[in-house]
C-alpha cells in the first residue's frame, strides 16, 4: 500500500505560522471525517516558504484531495 503525502504550501513573511494554523484544521478535518491518516505535519522550507502536509493511503485519497484541495501531492517515503 502506497502513501501520499498531499501537500499544502504557504508562503510570505507569515508562511510557518500559516502553515501551523492549517495543520490544526486538518487534524480537525481527520476528527470530524474518522480519516485514517498516518502523520501531519509542517515544514519550514525557507523564511519565505513553509507547508503544511498530511500523509494518506493512496485508496483513501481521492476524497479527500477533492474535500482539501491540496496544492500539491508525492509519493510518501518514511
Amino acid at each position: 500500500m502506497r502513501k501520499l503525502k498531499l501537500i499544502w504550501d504557504f508562503r510570505g513573511p507569515d508562511a510557518l505560522k500559516t502553515a501551523e494554523h492549517h495543520e490544526v484544521h486538518l487534524k480537525d478535518y481527520i476528527t470530524i471525517k474518522k480519516v485514517n491518516t498516518f502523520l501531519t505535519g509542517i515544514e519550514a522550507i525557507s523564511d519565505l516558504h513553509a507547508i503544511a502536509y498530511m500523509v494518506v493511503s493512496e485508496a483513501d485519497m481521492r476524497p479527500i484531495r477533492d474535500a482539501l484541495k491540496p496544492h500539491r501531492g508525492q509519493v510518501f517515503e518514511s
